[in-house]
């Protein structure tokens, strides 16, 4: 800790440094273009990281396009075989990004190690594609289907599930057997680092997994290169639906397929005949854990009126229980920024002045918000329409099943939904109607398995990672005709 940079100005001070990875070496770009990522509540920098352009982004894309022909040859098992050793390294690791994390971003420890716990998970999942990958069928005789990998996937990883997500961007698209340039976020650059190192660590050839940082004003410039670069093929991103939409211009000018997973609205129906301690409880998680900064975040809680006074009192005494204090540890850890507090307390203010009623938290507290329950929250507020990203859930209340349907599917997000009621057939079967990639009966709208397809609908993306839905993700079909060829009479002398 407070090692200098080979690139530090003289008594500069930080905890950090990032290098890039080319081709299985750690490369530090012009020293005068490094950025630095500062702790979120103090200001104090954290990290200089190395700042790509665009030739380190080509370079990045031509060695991994140069690493393909090699790690594709490799059997299946072979491959996922390196892939379960990197998962037990990041277990072995994981007090190094606990802290790294919680400097550079804010997160609490807990949530740190359950990202580690669920990355794990997803590279050990892929010794389950195995036979998907490797699988061949012959629905005519003579003709089979196969799935070839594409080449070089380019995944591009937010900040706020740090680890997951960058493990996620990865792992599928090597076990597939394709080689892939991760570009990490400029919030925490150490922690994608560290994700790519050891991953790279376990075993994987030079240039099989290359990592690239930037700057954040040439955001745009590495990303238009890493796409327009002919070796890639794929892209995966997550992050917002406003960025999402630009990657997604991007790739279809070069005709590349994307992976999208982008914002989410979480919701939540509460039925009337309900357990409400157990929705109370499940709704405070999907709704403050991390500060409420998970794209499975619950914003919506519809209620249905014949409980929604005993409900809300419930759902106020959850978030009561989960207070942030500035520099202790605990469940909710710190918001990515000051300016994003700001940006959230402007939300409420909205619907106070719309005639919602805040029924507790809402107070900004160095770095964090207090865990906020909105009621009566109604078309036309701010907070009914946009995604928070923060530590706030609206209770929407309605007179019955028919009306929460409706409301459900009144967003343009349709990522994850959960459904609370004794009678979890009609909740399975609301489920059903609603517009929604992933639904939840009596949970909440935060969990994950990487044994699933991931994924949303409409504004919050398309495509699906996780489960064997990511081999059809990363993979090409491929259709192989053998016919029969006739043979030629022979010829007689005397023609």
């Amino acid at each position: 800790m407070g090692r200098r940079s080979a690139f530090s100005e003289p008594g500069e001070e930080h905890l950090y440094e990032t290098r890039l990875i080319i081709a299985g070496r750690h490369v530090a770009p012009d020293p005068v273009v490094a950025f630095e990522r500062r702790h979120p509540v103090s200001d104090a920098i954290v990290t200089r990281a190395a700042a790509g352009r665009a030739v380190e982004a080509r370079a990045a894309a031509a060695a991994a396009a140069n690493a393909f022909a090699g790690w594709s040859a490799l059997p299946t098992r072979e491959r996922i075989g390196l892939l379960q050793n990197a998962a037990d390294a990041l277990i072995a690791h994981v007090d190094e990004v606990v802290e790294i994390a919680s400097a550079e971003v804010g997160s609490a420890p807990d949530w740190v190690r359950f990202n580690v716990d669920l990355a794990a998970g997803m590279l050990r999942q892929t010794s389950d594609l195995i036979g998907v990958i490797d699988d061949t069928v012959s629905p005519i005789p003579g003709h089979t289907l196969r799935r070839r990998p594409c080449g070089v996937v380019l995944g591009i990883a937010p900040w706020n599930a740090a680890v997951t997500l960058a493990t996620r961007a990865v792992a599928a698209p090597l076990a597939c057997g394709n080689t892939v340039v991760l570009k990490g976020s400029e919030l925490c650059p150490k922690t994608h680092e560290w994700v790519a190192d050891t991953i790279c660590g376990a075993g994987l050839p030079p240039g099989v997994l290359n990592y690239i940082t930037n700057a954040p004003d040439h955001a745009e410039e590495v990303v238009e290169a890493l796409i327009a670069h002919p070796a890639v093929r794929r892209v995966n991103f997550t992050g917002s639906t406003r960025v999402g939409r630009e990657i997604a211009v991007t790739a279809a000018h070069h005709l590349k397929p994307c992976l999208l997973e982008l914002s989410g609205k979480g919701t939540a129906v509460v039925l009337a005949d309900a357990d409400l301690d157990l929705a109370a409880r499940a709704i405070a998680h999907g709704s403050f854990f991390n500060q409420g900064q998970i794209c499975m975040s619950t914003e919506r809680v519809i209620v249905a009126d014949a409980v929604a006074d005993a409900f809300a009192e419930r759902l106020a005494r959850e978030a009561q229980a989960l207070r942030f204090v500035p520099g202790q540890p605990g469940p909710l850890g710190a918001l990515i920024s000051p300016a994003a507090a700001v940006r959230l307390r402007a939300m409420i203010d909205d619907a106070l002045s719309k005639g919602a009623e805040l029924i507790t938290g809402g107070e900004l507290s160095g770095g964090g918000l207090q865990p906020a329950v909105l009621d009566r929250v109604a078309p036309g507020m701010m907070f009914y329409d946009e995604e928070a990203f923060g530590p706030i859930t609206g209770i929407i209340r309605v007179a019955d099943a028919e009306e929460a349907l409706a409301l459900a599917n009144d967003t343009d997000f349709g990522l994850v939904a959960s459904v609370f009621s004794r009678d979890t057939e009609a909740a399975r079967e609301m489920l059903c109607q609603i517009e929604t990639g992933i639904g939840h009966v009596n949970g909440s709208t935060v969990y994950d398995d990487p044994r699933l397809p991931f994924g949303g609908v409409k504004a919050s993306g398309y495509g699906r990672f996780g489960g064997r839905d990511a081999v059809h993700e990363f993979t090409e079909c491929q259709w192989i005709a053998v016919h029969d060829t006739p043979q030629s009479n022979d010829r007689k002398d005397n023609e």
